[in-house]
């Protein structure tokens, strides 16, 4: 009697397990099939964020990657461009600071006058709350045209618009992993960057 009943638990637990992994497989099977699921990752969720299947909450995430993304390939050029000791012409302030004068990397940061950086951020926050948003409702997370411009969008076929969002997803992943990787190594004093000289790299 007991025998039976231990191998009925066993069982209902059994089937209880197996149903819910089921219903995790099939919640999370769309996500698995998306186009940012890439080799040699694939789908890759290690903390289990879009777990439970929620389509709106995966659409969020995928528009702050991409938008974390964009940000990144910017940083990476001004890095570069900042670097190579290109500046805009001119003063940054009243007192004839010029920009020639404000260094690249974290030491930009300081050297940048505080009413300058107030100006940054000012200017960051208008573009996050006015212009970088979806107010109509977009083709996918991340298109922020609002339907006022195009740019030859619409034009596309269907595998091309399929290319051209993956190599924006994969440029905004190395971006992010780039200026990481450029900050980190200005703070250990290592310059992954080449020398003045052009020939060789400084390590």
């Amino acid at each position: 009697m007991k025998t039976a009943l231990f191998a009925s638990l066993a069982c209902s637990a059994a089937a209880f397990t197996s149903q819910k992994a089921s219903t995790k497989t099939t919640a999370l099977s769309a996500f698995e099939d998306d186009f940012g699921a890439m080799l040699p990752l694939g789908f890759w969720d290690p903390l289990g964020l879009v777990a439970d299947g929620n389509q709106e909450k995966f659409d969020r995430l995928r528009l702050v990657e991409l938008k974390h993304g964009r940000i990144s390939m910017l940083a990476v050029v001004g890095y570069l461009v900042t670097e190579a000791g290109i500046r805009l012409p001119g003063n940054i302030d009243l007192s004839g600071t010029a920009f020639a004068d404000i260094p690249s990397g974290y030491a930009g940061l300081e050297a940048v006058p505080y009413a300058g950086k107030l100006q940054l951020f000012a200017l960051i926050g208008a573009l996050e709350v006015f212009v970088m948003r979806d107010f109509v409702g977009g083709e996918f997370p991340g298109d922020l045209r609002n339907n006022y411009f195009d740019l030859g969008w619409d034009t596309f076929s269907d595998s091309t618009k399929l290319r051209k969002r993956t190599i924006e997803l994969n440029n905004g992943r190395a971006a992010m992993m780039g200026i990481l990787a450029l900050m980190v190594h200005e703070q250990i004093g290592v310059s992954i960057l080449p020398s003045s000289t052009g020939s060789e790299y400084a390590f």
